[in-house]
């Protein structure tokens, strides 16, 4: 008997989505909970799941296609895998070896294109912008077929040296034209408003790191031990940022219309660079958290993106958000709203530099800070205000054990 497969529900802020990539086709069989389907949302990839042991009997929704929430995309059959599907395995085998002996015949064009095409729409998407060839690539799947992994494999795999230098002639310098992600046109679209839309301004400052420095290295196997949680710098900005929020409210605020809205909690986003693109998810009630459990918390929030786990319920919200560039060893940058909210930090690599201390030059682990905000909403007496209350705290970590 035949099952509908739907989309998702999706939440009030997603209106639709797009398919992204069919793991299945068409009589071929699946196992329970195992992912046939990935549909790609302006904020998140969301996985459709079997509902049980069965064949895809049909698919309605395809690659590229636009879905609404809970609309259907598949047709599903319970139970044994079908003869049409045993006998598409063999075929789908037979292929492949055939692929394999024209291979070896001379690897044409058209054979390349073939083998290409033989392959699962996840496999052959790998194939297309990796830039990879099919007959490259050594398939370790049923039959010899191509998984992703193995495409991923071989791009991991260091370039054999060339005999000698090729020559190319001119005319042959090649390009290629890929679809903007829902997700990568997403994030374009809201910097580009950000930009266009406030009144962006970045003030600078720089800190001393080696108080804080010298904590971790002092404290980190304890903290490790007693918490199960590496001690890192996020977790000092965030609770410096926090404390700072709370002395400069406007900074934690937001405009909604012709309306301030004044927030009375600390959710602070920390920007997570993935694959797929830039990605904010939130940490809540920050003041209520202690160093090990927003660390905890970011480490969990990394692995998530990392996998293409996250939801959307874990990047909705935010007061403020933090900004790391240091991590790709960026020195100074001007980071861009994360809107509706009106101000964001960014941090940048830690280097020393020569600094006068009282009258004697040393070198010391100097980071410069960089705040971006809505001047609409934040004077600069308040921007510069926020900035050297969380340089005082970071170099004095004190303060912020004692509250100070």
């Amino acid at each position: 008997m035949a099952t509908e497969i739907k989309a998702p529900v999706f939440p009030e802020s997603v209106a639709d989505g797009t398919i992204a990539t069919w793991h299945k086709q068409p009589g071929e069989a699946v196992s329970r909970d195992e992912v046939i389907c990935d549909i790609e949302t302006d904020k998140v990839v969301l996985e459709v799941v079997a509902p049980a042991d069965g064949t895809l009997a049909s698919i309605i929704k395809g690659e590229g296609d636009t879905v609404l929430s809970a609309e259907v995309i598949a047709q599903f059959e319970e139970g044994a895998v079908s003869g049409a599907a045993q006998t598409q395995a063999v075929q789908s085998e037979e292929k492949v070896e055939q692929a394999a002996a024209n291979t070896e015949a001379g690897n044409s064009p058209i054979v390349e294109r073939q083998q290409v095409q033989d392959q699962a729409p996840a496999v052959r998407k790998a194939l297309t912008e990796s830039g990879v060839a099919a007959a490259d690539v050594a398939g370790t799947g049923r039959g010899g077929r191509i998984t992703k992994e193995d495409v991923a494999n071989h791009q991991a795999k260091p370039a054999a040296p060339a005999a000698a230098p090729l020559s190319v002639a001119v005319g042959e310098r090649i390009e290629k034209r890929v679809p903007m992600t829902r997700l990568r046109k997403r994030v374009a679209e809201r910097l580009l408003a950000a930009t266009q839309e406030t009144a962006m301004l970045t003030t600078f400052n720089e800190v001393n790191m080696k108080p804080i420095m010298e904590m971790r290295a002092q404290y980190k196997d304890a903290f490790e031990k007693r918490h199960g949680a590496r001690l890192g710098f996020m977790s000092f900005f965030v609770k410096a940022a926090t404390e700072a929020l709370k002395r400069y409210p406007a900074v934690n605020a937001s405009i909604d219309g012709d309306d301030i809205v004044y927030h009375g909690y600390y959710d602070i986003g920390v920007a997570v660079s993935s694959e797929r693109g830039l990605v904010v998810p939130v940490l809540r009630d920050t003041d209520r958290m202690n160093y090990a459990e927003v660390e905890n918390g970011i480490r969990a929030y990394a692995a998530k993106a990392r996998d293409g786990k996250l939801g959307i319920e874990d990047m909705t919200g935010g007061t403020f958000t933090i900004t790391n560039g240091g991590t790709f060893g960026s020195l100074l940058s001007t980071p861009i709203l994360n809107t509706p909210q009106t101000a964001i930090l960014g941090m940048h690599k830690i280097q020393e530099r020569p600094m006068a201390v009282n009258g004697q030059v040393e070198i010391l682990p100097m980071m410069y800070l960089a705040l971006s905000y809505d001047h609409r909403l934040i004077d600069g007496k308040e921007a510069v205000g926020f900035l050297v209350t969380i340089k005082e705290l970071l170099e004095e970590p004190a303060r912020l054990i004692l509250d100070l």
